[in-house]
């Protein structure tokens, strides 16, 4: 894989993404709507999030949550390489309602880097399996064991308070809707200068850039069932196909177009 390049490869299971890359690309703060776990193959980076600032390198497993704000840097002229999967919430919370044994329990990933030989043992088992199409059995089987491995480390979830979480419905309600300082106002019972502060405080992203990711988010599920790119555009609320390739870029290092290539 040369400098620079992305991979999404196809997976067993519905609801997996396989991620794998070689970059020397710096992400801005953005948000998966999805679960992601991976292991840093060459090289190192850092990254911050809501959980801390943390540095990662070669044999370190590294997670995101949901909606859960972070960046990433290459640490060195290098770059660096890892593997990813991406999972939708709900194959989590299927798995870990069986592995509870029907009892509801939350997940999520409580450290952002594992330098744990077991659980990067058990990620790649997960992925070699996901990564071949005919493995759909090995790929449930290893995923099952590697979620009920890290279910004693998850945290308590933090709420981010009541206002902020009713400006956050207005926008989650209809992310392509043009909506104003005041409509979340209004929404929050917070003023206009308070919705900014304490939305980026509680998120770790203005209400604007939020509202972004929600959209660039609507576009990345749609091109993933194949929708023409310029119908995902319009779908997420970009004024273009260009708009949309600018801030698709950003957050995930590809262009539409190399994503959905991984589709066809």
């Amino acid at each position: 894989m040369k400098t620079g390049q992305f991979r999404i490869k196809r997976c067993a299971i519905d609801g997996v993404e396989a991620v794998e890359a070689d970059t020397a690309h710096s992400f801005g703060r953005h948000t998966h709507d999805q679960f992601g776990i991976g292991v840093i193959i060459r090289g190192a980076q850092k990254s911050a999030s809501g959980r801390g600032p943390v540095e990662a390198g070669p044999g370190d497993v590294i997670t995101v949550n949901p909606g859960e704000v972070h960046d990433g840097h290459p640490i060195g002229d290098a770059g660096r390489s890892w593997r990813m999967l991406y999972l939708d919430p709900g194959l989590i919370a299927g798995a870990v309602l069986d592995i509870a044994e029907g009892r509801a329990e939350d997940f999520v990933f409580s450290r952002l880097v594992m330098s744990d030989r077991s659980a990067v043992e058990g990620f790649l088992r997960v992925y070699a399996a996901m990564t071949e199409m005919h493995e759909t059995l090995a790929g449930e089987s290893a995923l099952f064991q590697l979620i009920a491995s890290l279910m004693e480390r998850r945290p308590v979830s933090r709420s981010v308070g009541p206002a902020i979480a009713r400006a956050k419905a207005l926008m989650d309600a209809d992310p392509v809707a043009a909506v104003t300082l005041a409509d979340l106002a209004a929404a929050s019972g917070l003023s206009r200068f308070q919705v900014v502060r304490v939305f980026t405080q509680a998120t770790g992203m203005t209400p604007h850039a939020y509202l972004v990711q929600r959209r660039i988010s609507i576009a990345r599920r749609m091109i993933a069932k194949r929708t023409p790119l310029a119908d995902a555009a319009f779908a997420g609320g970009f004024a273009d196909q260009s708009h949309m390739t600018r801030t698709f870029v950003r957050a995930y290092g590809i262009t539409p177009g190399a994503y959905a290539l991984a589709f066809t």
